[in-house]
């Protein structure tokens, strides 16, 4: 990602991962990569927003992890960046109430991020929008046209013969489609679907689902992608799946969002029972404004300098405390 000034600090590999269907979820939509995207955060808050922007889609994105993950800031520190980023527009947290098909219902707390600031009225647009939306899990957007082709065996019977059901895109091929729609540097041609749509077929045959293709070809990306149908292609070859992670799929029941409402994305608390301010409840608020502002370096006020008494014999020597104590009780029989 194109930044001049990147946090010192970036995710690892081994960064982990959500339950499915959890962890970090794009808000998509987004303007290309800036060194301005952060620029109005405190430097602290810019180094956490980086680390954040620098995850995959699914990576956890609970303080604790994060924090556990930084070399720099522990949890109280990550807690009340992750407040002031979010009051900023750059993340919220959104319950959902999903209904099954099976008449199950259960409420579940999706984190959404943006790169891009956005208004308080763009969120609560988007998190409207949500209401109504196909949850199932793995669902790809576009994926439902395969299933309705099925439904609808009947009126395939009227089709002409270039329309027949037997000639309906692959889920392969249409999970490969779908990626411009996941991520807009991944326009893939339709020869380049054609092409790649046996390396797919493949991953869905070894066990993997039509979200792990997505999450494979659009994590981590870099900010311009020159060859997207040569970069699909390594990726689907080199990240390929051990024929061992074959396993068994069940058939997903559908899954739809029939409610939605936003929570504060520090204390879990939701418009149930408080005020929602900006993705955060007052008293989250209040805390975070009591901390004050926050620094990404130490203060030079902060920094060792020359002890009172300046000018006498010794008074510029620094001691090192810990040193110090170490010889005491060295001295002393103590070690």
């Amino acid at each position: 990602m194109a930044y001049s000034q990147l946090s010192p600090a970036l995710p690892s590999p081994s960064h982990p991962m959500a339950k499915t269907g959890y962890g970090k979820r794009p808000a998509g939509d987004e303007h290309p990569h800036a060194d301005a995207d952060f620029a109005h955060l405190s430097p602290r808050d810019r180094e956490i927003a980086v680390f954040v922007e620098h995850l995959e889609e699914g990576h956890a994105m609970g303080y604790k992890a994060i924090a556990a993950a930084h070399p720099v800031y522990g949890q109280q520190a990550v807690r009340s960046s992750l407040g002031r980023i979010t009051l900023a527009g750059h993340l919220r947290w959104i319950k959902e109430h999903i209904t099954v098909d099976d008449d199950s219902m259960r409420w579940v707390t999706r984190t959404y991020w943006s790169r891009t600031r956005r208004s308080t009225e763009w969120w609560e647009d988007f998190a409207r929008e949500r209401h109504g939306k196909d949850v199932t899990e793995h669902h790809v957007p576009g994926l439902a046209r395969v299933e309705d082709a099925k439904e609808r065996a009947p009126e395939a019977e009227q089709l002409e013969p270039e329309e027949s059901a037997a000639e309906q895109p692959s889920v392969a091929y249409l999970t490969l489609a779908e990626l411009r729609a996941a991520d807009s540097r991944m326009p893939l041609s339709d020869g380049d679907c054609r092409s790649l749509e046996p390396l797919a077929a493949e991953w869905l045959s070894l066990g993997a689902t039509p979200h792990d293709i997505t999450r494979a070809l659009t994590g981590g990306l870099p900010s311009t992608v020159d060859n997207p149908g040569g970069f699909a292609r390594q990726r689907l070859e080199s990240k390929m799946p051990p024929k061992k992670a074959k396993i068994r799929q069940k058939a997903a029941r559908r899954a739809r969002v029939s409610r939605v409402i936003m929570a504060c994305g520090l204390c879990d608390a939701d418009e149930r029972t408080t005020e929602i301010v900006s993705g955060l409840c007052r008293e989250c608020i209040e805390l975070i404004e009591a901390e004050g502002p926050a620094y990404g370096a130490v203060p030079d006020t902060f920094l060792p300098g020359p002890r009172a008494g300046a000018g006498l014999p010794g008074a510029d020597e620094v001691i090192d405390v810990t040193d110090r104590v170490d010889a005491l009780r060295r001295a002393a029989g103590l070690r």
